[in-house]
């Protein structure tokens, strides 16, 4: 099937949510991505931060490929081995607490939200402005976006927007909130790391008043700064983290992942779903972590984050650089939207923007010098072009 009878298939039978690029992939290895034509493509995006080992990791593909021949699913009202297993490792990674499983980072955000409503009895949440927390109801009124929001007023009740600054944070705290929740660098606004000094003040406000202090991880998480978890690096401990994206290896999964005080407040009925945990996305999760918390891997990133990060500042066009590992955006002096199309159709580089001026750069965590240097040549033919 050509591209122009997808394009058309799309106009006739799916609901138009995407801004697609006149692009079809069909096959992806590590850090190149082929497209229908057989052009083979640099991938600096990894489905947003989701396919952060490569595409088709020989570990991952294997542990699917063997779980899927044996089980598929069940439900949770039985067990199995792998969602088990994946869960005692995320606990034991991070907060050491308990873990409910669901299909996304949306999904994650949801489950927090009627997690720590329960623990406190009162429905206040406090969230930042830049953030992004998804798209369903609770998750889309905890992202102080009006763009977002305002086509689907009324909101979940309850969430309060502020400026994301120690003082605003702490003011707005107090023994009706139910929780603090913040990304430790909020992704789709354009990778900007929150302050420590912010997230101490969220620290603090919560242990004075007995709210949850939740850090949303979905994009920042799993390696992609240059520690398991983003939170290692700000010196800050939450009650709690949400993941998705490259929990999977390429699957859709989401956790709630809580430390000890909260990982008992959801007891039986409170909270389900039909696929979450299933053994085949386990099993890749399961994979993608044991390869993802690996000292020599998460070294890597932070090598090769400065690296990029050094390359872009280099660059035409390119006012500003930020990020931490490899989550790095750079703020340019012309239209980013352009320069990604450019990229795309004229370098084979995939990258995208998340503003007018924002470029955004999410390559494997396995990426090398050598694949860095060929995108930082592509990017700077597409910047001059």
């Amino acid at each position: 099937m050509t591209l122009s009878e997808l394009q058309q298939l799309e106009r006739s039978s799916v609901i138009a949510t995407y801004a697609r690029q006149p692009v079809e992939f069909v096959r992806g290895e590590g850090a190149r991505l082929w497209d229908a034509e057989g052009n083979e493509y640099l991938d600096f995006l990894c489905g947003i931060s989701v396919t952060s080992l490569g595409h088709c990791h020989p570990r991952v593909v294997e542990a699917v490929r063997e779980q899927v021949g044996r089980l598929m699913h069940t439900s949770n009202l039985f067990y199995t081995e792998p969602a088990m297993r994946l869960a005692e490792r995320l606990a034991a990674s991070s907060l050491g607490g308990k873990v409910f499983f669901c299909n996304s980072g949306a999904e994650a955000n949801e489950a927090a939200i009627k997690l720590v409503r329960k623990a406190k009895r009162t429905g206040d949440v406090v969230v930042v402005h830049g953030a992004f927390h998804g798209r369903t109801y609770g998750a889309l009124s905890a992202t102080p976006q009006e763009s977002k929001q305002a086509p689907f007023a009324p909101l979940v009740p309850g969430f309060r927007a502020v400026a994301p600054e120690p003082r605003a944070l702490a003011q707005a705290v107090d023994g009706h909130t139910a929780a603090v929740v913040l990304e430790p660098i909020q992704g789709e606004s354009g990778v900007h790391a929150l302050s420590e000094e912010l997230l101490q003040a969220a620290r603090s406000a919560c242990d004075e008043h007995g709210a949850a202090l939740v850090f949303d991880e979905i994009q920042c998480g799993m390696g992609r700064t240059g520690t398991l978890w983003a939170y290692e690096q700000t010196g800050v401990t939450p009650d709690a983290i949400t993941l998705a994206k490259a929990l999977g290896g390429g699957l859709p999964i989401g956790a709630l992942v809580t430390g000890l005080r909260l990982g008992d407040v959801l007891q039986p009925g409170d909270h389900g779903s039909t696929f979450a945990g299933g053994p085949v996305v386990a099993a890749a999760a399961l994979a993608a972590l044991e390869l993802t918390d690996d000292p020599g891997l998460l070294a890597g990133v932070r090598e090769h984050g400065a690296m990029l990060a050094e390359g872009l500042e280099r660059l035409p066009h390119v006012v500003s650089v930020r990020g931490r590992g490899l989550m790095l955006a750079c703020e340019l002096d012309v239209e980013a939207p352009a320069v990604v199309r450019r990229a795309l159709l004229e370098q084979r580089l995939v990258l995208n923007a998340t503003g007018p001026t924002t470029l955004r750069l999410l390559p494997p965590l396995t990426i090398g010098a050598q694949d860095i240097d060929e995108a930082l040549r592509r990017l700077r033919a597409a910047l001059e072009g």
